[in-house]
């Protein structure tokens, strides 16, 4: 691994100094939402981060309930942006920045549990090589309580060198 990509950003340093339970998966949640209050719409749990991975729940409430009295599908677009910014967060070093350019989901059938989302990527790109810029997809899979895939949708970002 070379510096590059050991080199860490703040939102995953937060996560590695908090204790690795409920507790501290809480109190991350909620600093993350007030740093990004949209995300706060879905009551995000970040239950796992590492470089390449993110897991988050977020319960079935009214707040998230369509005319059907199923999970919204853009509150499913919300929990999948939630788990591919904290992977993105958490994996893109900080000689690098990172945006979403796109995103392409698939609604497979009715959520009508809480969720949870997993963004994982297969392996994590040479970040030293990536001077222009790079398209990264991160493909986020969205089940229910039963373990059924509901959502997927496969967020592209532009990562690129940083500014000096």
């Amino acid at each position: 691994m070379t510096t590059v990509e050991s080199t860490t950003g703040a939102t995953y340093r937060a996560w590695s100094k908090l204790p690795s339970n409920s507790i501290g998966s809480a109190v991350f949640s909620v600093g993350m939402c007030l740093r990004v209050p949209y995300f706060a719409s879905v009551l995000p749990r970040v239950v796992a981060l590492e470089p390449g991975r993110c897991e988050v729940t977020a319960p079935k409430w009214f707040g998230v309930r369509n005319h059907l009295g199923t999970f919204h599908a853009i509150a499913a677009c919300n929990l999948a942006e939630v788990a591919m910014g904290m992977l993105a967060e958490a994996t893109v070093p900080t000689s690098h920045r990172w945006i979403p350019k796109s995103m392409n989901v698939e609604y497979l059938t009715k959520a009508t549990t809480s969720l949870r989302a997993v963004a994982e990527l297969d392996g994590l790109p040479d970040f030293a090589a990536v001077t222009d810029g790079l398209d990264i997809v991160v493909p986020v899979s969205i089940r229910d309580t039963a373990g059924v895939e509901v959502v997927h949708a496969d967020i592209t970002i532009w990562v690129s060198a940083a500014s000096r």
